[in-house]
């Protein structure tokens, strides 16, 4: 019938015009966010490049001061070298994306979650056991056993994430320790001899976890000579609390243990006593087969 309203026409007028208030809505919340990236980029950006004038500024006062004063001109050109060298390379090596710590936080607990579940779905035990090989990709491999009564498999079968073998006792899954890529920076920065022994290599990887990677606020390690035995006291962590599944700060240490002593570390984690740590990373080596 001519002139007759359509119900639906107001409604769907409605929805459509909802619709493009989401819209524009998202598209405003979109840009803003993107802007606050640019803003956190800049901002960081910045505080390099002040931190470049500050060293090339501390770098040609001493110049300066070496030209005025012969007695100690020696010391002070040294020192006015040195920081205009800083200065450049902290000018020039200034990162270009920075990435928070929130990201890291989330991207590992989903893979940590991933891995946890399929130990879980299968069934395996609760060791944890951190292999040094001499083949394949990883020079450690994080082996999960089926069962508590394990030995532990040949290079070729850690190669493989699902451990399948003519026994039980060497079946389980094997993975890539978090651990490993932070061992390799580790490496690559260290200026000194590799470390040999227990305490060393202890030592440098805590002194590594708070000075060099910033995971933590603190990490002392503890030595047990007698029992093959290192705890660890950890304080606050960047990546969440420490019962996950092979949490980098604690596979770090695994890694560079089961690599500098070369033979296997096995890892267990309890909550601290004490006001001073978070949680408590107990390493044993020596005699870790499950069959001994």
């Amino acid at each position: 019938m001519k002139g007759r309203l359509d119900p639906d026409a107001d409604g769907n007028k409605d929805g459509d015009e909802s619709i493009a208030e989401l819209r524009t809505q998202l598209e405003v919340i979109t840009e803003e966010n993107e802007e606050l990236r640019e803003s956190y980029t800049r901002a960081k950006q910045a505080q390099y490049q002040r931190t470049a004038l500050g060293l090339g500024l501390i770098g040609l006062l001493a110049a300066a001061a070496g030209v005025l004063l012969p007695g100690a001109r020696d010391v002070l050109f040294a020192l006015g070298g040195i920081g205009l060298f800083g200065a450049v390379l902290t000018y020039y090596l200034t990162p270009e994306r920075f990435v928070s710590a929130d990201v890291g936080r989330d991207v590992y607990a989903a893979l940590a979650g991933n891995e946890a579940a399929l130990v879980d779905e299968l069934g395996l035990s609760e060791t944890r056991l951190y292999v040094p090989t001499e083949s394949g990709g990883d020079p450690v491999r994080l082996f999960v056993p089926q069962s508590e009564a394990y030995s532990i498999p040949e290079d070729a079968a850690l190669a493989d994430s699902i451990v399948v073998t003519e026994t039980d006792d060497t079946r389980g899954v094997a993975f890539t320790p978090s651990g490993g890529p932070l061992f390799e920076a580790f490496e690559a920065a260290r200026s000194g001899p590799a470390a040999e022994t227990p305490e060393a290599i202890a030592t440098q990887l805590s002194d590594a976890l708070v000075e060099q990677f910033e995971l933590v606020d603190s990490a002392t390690p503890e030595l047990d000579p007698d029992e093959s035995r290192l705890t660890v006291a950890t304080d606050d962590t960047v990546y969440g609390t420490l019962d996950r599944f092979d949490h980098p700060v604690a596979s770090v240490i695994a890694v560079g243990l089961a690599d500098g002593l070369n033979t296997p570390v096995t890892l267990e984690k309890s909550a601290a006593n004490d006001d001073k740590s978070e949680y408590l990373l107990t390493y044993r080596w020596g005699g870790t087969d499950g069959n001994s």
